[in-house]
């Protein structure tokens, strides 16, 4: 493995119950009855935390300086809390930029992508824009990744990805599956385990895995349980010589200090995540149980996001409730009749089911 400095890492790879009274739920005004609800982009509806908005405020002095050792230190901060080494994390402009950075660094011309379908579509696309193969293997029946089937897809595969939960039904592959791919993947490929969604769930990250695996790459973002989509913060978990390789496909563009001390303060806040996790299960259950009892099947999702089979073209009950000001979305073409919805607030998903129950009345 090659050994790399933190400095010349993380300035290469900087590219890119509890529920209680939870005042932070509330704490921003009502939208009017007009405004638009945005259950479409799998964002938060509570956006940073109190304390993570005080840090972005404060940040602003720092906008005119390079943003390395804030970097350094929500690295730092996250290796601690994950029992890993700094060098085996690395700061980009949102995971989405590391994935495809992945993409780029492991597939080519004859190397492939392995993945699921329906997931998450930046890995195909990334994949498509240097003219590698993408096989894209069929959920199983429990909507999880068919690993025995995406090892099989390709013998040349470069990078195998696995979105945990998944991004759109957000549920979840079991982790020996996980395991299992990680064993039995091709030789000299990667695994990838896009962990994007993870804190909704009860599973186990896989993030500590990299202390034995110099084959596995883990993405994680501040973008969904945390609330900060428009920051663009995310990580990069792996082997040092691993992330180097993703590193030299961009460098040193994460926004200066504001998004990384807000990621910084929301890492801090120990009862951010478990208080804002009960609360979307909450709202995402009853919802699903609501859907259930008028006859829709809806994916068990343990994520911010679940699919409903509403029994006809999905693109036009997306239609029928964007004309009544609820955004839903969007659809996967091997999935035609399936839509993806967002957990929103509870006012925003009781005005959901309120639309949703007056457009689907004849179905």
């Amino acid at each position: 493995m090659v050994s790399v400095s933190r400095r010349s890492l993380l300035a290469l790879g900087a590219a890119l119950p509890l529920l209680g009274r939870l005042d932070w739920a509330v704490a921003s005004p009502p939208p009017a009855k007009a405004d638009k609800v945005r259950l479409n982009y799998n964002e938060s509806p509570y956006g940073p935390s109190g304390a993570a908005r005080e840090a972005m405020r404060e940040a602003i002095a720092t906008a005119g300086r390079y943003p390395y050792g804030h970097m350094y230190g929500l690295a730092a901060l996250f290796a601690q809390q994950q029992g890993i080494a700094e060098e085996q994390v690395a700061v980009f402009s949102g995971s989405m930029a590391a994935l495809r950075y992945a993409v780029l660094a492991f597939t080519g011309e004859t190397r492939g992508l392995v993945m699921a379908t329906p997931s998450y579509e930046v890995p195909r696309q990334a994949a498509e824009s240097r003219k590698a193969s993408v096989r894209e293997v069929d959920l199983n029946t429990e909507h999880a990744h068919d690993i025995p089937a995406m090892l099989a897809a390709d013998p040349q595969a470069g990078m195998l990805y696995v979105c945990n939960p998944n991004n759109p039904t957000g549920t979840m592959t079991p982790t020996d599956a996980i395991r299992q791919a990680l064993a039995d993947k091709p030789k000299g490929s990667v695994l990838v385990v896009d962990e994007a969604y993870i804190d909704f769930s009860d599973a186990p990250s896989c993030v500590s895995w990299v202390k034995e695996h110099d084959d596995l790459l883990v993405l994680r973002t501040f973008s969904k349980i945390y609330g900060m989509a428009g920051a663009r913060v995310g990580l990069a978990i792996g082997a040092p010589a691993l992330l180097e390789r993703l590193a030299v496909f961009g460098g040193d563009n994460v926004p200066a200090g504001t998004g990384l001390l807000g990621a910084r303060a929301s890492l801090e806040d120990v009862k951010l995540l478990p208080q804002r996790k009960a609360l979307n299960a909450q709202l995402r259950e009853e919802t699903i149980t609501w859907l259930k009892a008028r006859g829709f099947t809806c994916t068990a999702s343990q994520s911010n996001c679940f699919m409903i089979d509403v029994k006809q073209p999905a693109e036009q009950v997306i239609e029928k409730l964007a004309g009544q000001g609820v955004l839903i979305g969007r659809v996967w073409k091997n999935w035609p009749q399936w839509v993806r919805v967002t957990v929103g607030s509870k006012r925003e998903m009781a005005r959901f089911r309120e639309v949703f129950a007056a457009q689907m009345s004849s179905v």
